[in-house]
């Protein structure tokens, strides 16, 4: 029982984060336009270094997510859309595609937490 808990606080919290990081990436582009508070070097970074943090939170979400009451299918789609989700965010620099990229990751791991969630309370 304990255990299901956990893994459906997990889901949740993947939700949140790979809301935020959407959030996180299409705001970032207006404010370092629009407003004096990324020009400076410490803040830009430690703003744009959110990327990773959101990384951190989803590999913890989903590991508790899939430890125990997930099905081999809502496992296997977890873990590929986190590895893209990362992969995409690293890479984001190197060629715009990886961006669009992580935004349909982020949208992939927010769906199947919803339907792990969803097959929670069918149990």
């Amino acid at each position: 029982m304990k255990t299901e808990i956990l893994s459906r606080k997990a889901d949740y919290i993947g939700i949140t984060g790979s809301v935020l990081c959407v959030v996180h990436c299409l705001i970032t582009p207006v404010l370092l336009m629009t407003t004096a508070l990324l020009q400076n070097e410490q803040l830009r970074f430690g703003y744009l270094s959110l990327d990773y943090v959101f990384i951190g939170v989803n590999v913890i979400a989903v590991y508790f997510a899939t430890r125990h009451h997930a099905s081999p299918a809502i496992k296997r789609a977890l873990w590929s859309f986190l590895l893209i989700f990362a992969a995409a965010i690293v890479l984001e620099d190197v060629n715009e595609a990886f961006e669009y990229l992580g935004y349909a990751a982020s949208a992939g791991l927010v769906i199947t937490h919803l339907i792990n969630i969803r097959q929670h309370q069918k149990v």
